[in-house]
């Protein structure tokens, strides 16, 4: 999945923040990538219907993310992702509202089997997030530990993402944008005359 292709899925989902999105998608592939102290983890965000999926889940833990301002738990927030890196360590599931906050870590998702099919080789991680993605429309962010992070959507895999080509891809996509940016700067440039000499014309 590239950059486009996710703001495109974030399109068909009417609450979908592609901020929100991205910021996760960012960490997840961050943790896929580093792993914590030389090995390689595994963890699951949900994105959205944040309520829903603390009903159809419970703690696995006391929640360290309890009793924390809204303000200091958003997923965009650069202060945040070291304490989620290293969250991601236990077991269980983060939870992500709508609007980016991150309500709860550490959380059991009760998954059913039911019109759910996986590829082979893919574990209960996997099987949780395309559940509860299935049952309550939620996005899930699987992080494998082989390294690899699926996105589902509707209980099917929307997308397999590699972290060095999200990377490459996020790379050529600001080198476009900073290049549109150039054009556009020698464009206005080049046109002929300003508003005030335009004024002066009449």
């Amino acid at each position: 999945m590239t950059i486009a292709a996710l703001r495109t899925l974030c399109s068909r989902i009417s609450w979908c923040e592609p901020a929100v999105l991205e910021s996760a998608l960012e960490l997840a592939l961050a943790i896929a990538r580093e792993g914590r102290e030389g090995r390689r983890i595994g963890t699951l965000f949900t994105v959205g219907k944040a309520d829903a999926v603390l009903a159809a889940s419970r703690a696995l833990i006391l929640d360290p993310l309890a009793g924390h301002a809204p303000g200091r738990t958003h997923i965009t927030d650069p202060s945040l992702r070291g304490t989620l890196k290293e969250l991601a360590q236990l077991d269980g599931a983060f939870v992500i509202s709508e609007s980016g906050i991150v309500v709860a870590a550490c959380r059991y998702l009760d998954a059913s089997v039911e019109q759910i099919d996986l590829p082979l080789g893919l574990g209960s991680r996997h099987l949780a997030g395309a559940s509860i993605s299935q049952r309550l429309g939620a996005l899930a962010i699987v992080v494998s530990e082989s390294g690899v992070v699926r996105v589902f959507h509707g209980g099917q895999i929307e997308a397999t993402l590699i972290p060095e080509l999200w990377l490459l891809d996020r790379h050529h996509t600001q080198l476009s944008a900073a290049a549109a940016g150039v054009v556009e700067a020698q464009r206005l440039r080049a046109a002929p005359g300003s508003l005030s000499e335009l004024g002066e014309e009449r």
